[in-house]
């Protein structure tokens, strides 16, 4: 503990441009994540809809395509896709971003990342998605039918809207699951903030990271990284917690939660 918090070892923070360095990293890493964000609650959303169809081969081959990249490692994923991504769609990535990007968005590299992230993150969330879906009693699909509203009307208006509030928990879960994930595109080298907490502990008095001769214990680099992904990640879920508080003031009612994949088998209908 004396070692841990010895002043002698984060002198580093305050000294030359370590600080300012690392977190650089750390907005490319928000940055990656946001996008990947995006993207993958886009496809999530439509694979559990494809894997909801009346039409057996749709749904069989949403499934499958959900239960590979789900059950991938997602650093396989990645690396799987920076080996074998065609070269003519990496020089087309670097010939498109603009100048003015992030340096880290200028790698070959990065569409191989941001594939990889949403891939199995879509994947994931498309299993969240449906089982909040399949939580709902069936009568409300049957009051919805018997209003005259169609398979898509009563998908759209009645059965999404109450899912998607028991998905807040869990959906909000992965996502700050996505933005630690974004860590393990350091292995293809793009340059994150594991990948600058690196260079920051091993080249002290190295003038690309201010000049400073002041040792930077890696322990106490990774140290402060954590506390950045923490703040963030904390962040996110008193984010979740305030909407769905918000949303239930709304609707006036109390809604049961599905907190995770473990819960689709409770969903299930019988």
């Amino acid at each position: 503990m004396t070692y841990l918090l010895d002043p002698a070892n984060w002198e580093w923070l305050i000294s030359g441009n370590n600080a300012r360095f690392i977190l650089e990293g750390f907005l490319i890493n928000l940055e990656i994540a946001l996008i990947a964000m995006v993207l993958a609650l886009v496809f999530g959303l439509a694979l559990a809809l494809l894997r909801l169809s009346r039409a057996r081969p749709v749904s069989v081959v949403a499934g499958t395509w959900v239960d590979v990249f789900r059950n991938l490692p997602l650093i396989f994923v990645i690396l799987f896709l920076a080996l074998q991504m065609p070269e003519s769609w990496k020089r087309g990535w670097v010939d498109t971003v603009p100048s003015w990007a992030p340096e880290a968005f200028q790698s070959q590299f990065l569409p191989a990342a941001l594939l990889g992230l949403v891939l199995y993150n879509s994947a994931v969330l498309a299993e969240i998605m449906r089982s909040g879906i399949l939580s709902l009693p069936r009568g409300q699909a049957e009051a919805a039918a018997a209003l005259g509203l169609s398979y898509h009307a009563s998908m759209r208006h009645v059965i999404l809207p109450q899912g998607l509030r028991r998905m807040i928990p869990a959906t909000v879960s992965q996502l700050i699951t996505l933005n630690k994930d974004t860590t393990l595109v350091s292995i293809i080298a793009i340059t994150e903030v594991l990948r600058r907490a690196r260079i920051v502990s091993a080249s002290a008095g190295n003038p690309f990271v201010g000049g400073s001769d002041v040792q930077a214990p890696i322990l106490q680099v990774l140290i402060f990284v954590g506390l950045l992904f923490i703040v963030v990640n904390l962040a996110l879920s008193r984010l979740s917690r305030r909407l769905e508080i918000r949303e239930r003031a709304r609707s006036g009612t109390k809604l049961e939660r599905v907190r995770g994949l473990e819960d689709q088998v409770a969903a299930e209908p019988v």
